[in-house]
């Protein structure tokens, strides 16, 4: 096992586009570790002074070209031997505040109400990471919970580039706040090396996401990575320690629930050995659907299954 560090710069980030032609920046094996600096906003959500502002940012700013409406991202990195058709695992060790502010963004025409809110409103929020605190305009300090709204591989190189902002079976923009400490995320394998790439840290956001932002920040996280072979995996699943997570991505939320719902009961037919038909009545009696978000054009569902419920091992990743 190898422990990288890979800083956020103009020669390492990537801005508003994921694509299976972006070259790597960085090569590592499964079971190596890695840990990844993150930014976060373009110049317009810049704080005054005396926030602490990450100087690479204005290098990026200066001389990264925007490959579409996204976000920065610190990436893509290249894991040897995966194939399309393997799976990616990254393993969330641990995610830290970068520094002492973040922002948040209500936009005329988006958001959940997008046409109830006709301004432009700008926060910047004072983040105490001694305390895990946020301060609010309003006096409210809000607990911090520190995750990585983007997680993504590469997509199939016939889908293009692709906007950050959308996602897809490549991950992406899943704004999943379970993602935390202790947590994995599973991701397909579309092209040779997968191309992980990862940024719009979040220090708190509700399921929903209602208002486009979260607690907008740069984080910096520590990753391990495993790769499983000719998985086959369709689309990106989560566990934590207690849950195993499925996840529905798509304009309708319905859908989303749908599609939640069908590879839930795919998960306790290959992990727990039930039939189709079992399957679903447990996801009846057992599984919850919570919103994930439904402001990134695709929205999101998650499901939850407590890992008790396939036996005493929880019916872990190998």
């Amino acid at each position: 096992m190898m422990h990288h560090h890979l800083r956020a710069a103009v020669g390492t980030c990537h801005w508003g586009a994921f694509g299976a032609d972006l070259a790597p920046v960085l090569r590592l094996k499964s079971g190596d570790r890695l840990t990844v600096d993150t930014v976060s906003g373009g110049p317009e959500v810049l704080p005054p002074a005396p926030f602490h502002v990450p100087p690479e940012l204005h290098d990026i700013h200066a001389r990264s070209p925007r490959l579409a409406p996204g976000h920065i991202l610190t990436g893509p990195v290249y894991v040897e031997d995966a194939e399309p058709g393997d799976t990616l695992e990254v393993r969330v060790l641990d995610v830290r505040l970068r520094q002492d502010w973040g922002y948040n963004v209500i936009r005329p025409l988006a958001g959940t109400l997008p046409a109830e809110f006709d301004r432009t409103r700008l926060l910047h929020i004072a983040l105490d990471a001694a305390r895990g605190t946020g301060r609010l305009p309003w006096g409210l300090d809000l607990p911090l919970h520190p995750f990585f709204g983007v997680m993504g591989v590469a997509p199939p190189p016939h889908w293009g580039r692709i906007t950050t902002i959308v996602p897809r079976a490549h991950g992406g923009n899943l704004d999943l706040k379970e993602l935390r400490p202790g947590a994995s995320l599973h991701l397909p394998v579309h092209v040779p090396g997968a191309l992980f790439s990862c940024g719009d840290g979040h220090a708190a956001q509700g399921d929903g996401e209602v208002c486009t932002t979260a607690i907008e920040t740069a984080l910096q996280g520590d990753f391990e990575f495993v790769l499983h072979k000719r998985t086959g995996l369709a689309m990106p699943r989560a566990e934590t320690p207690t849950h195993w997570i499925t996840l529905g991505l798509d304009p309708s939320l319905d859908q989303c629930l749908a599609i939640a719902l069908r590879d839930m009961i795919a998960l306790l037919g290959e992990r727990g050995g039930l039939s189709r038909e079992d399957a679903y009545t447990l996801c009846s009696l057992a599984v919850d659907f919570r919103v994930t978000q439904t402001v990134n054009q695709h929205r999101g569902v998650h499901a939850m299954l407590a890992k008790s419920l396939l036996g005493p091992h929880g019916g872990g990743a190998a």
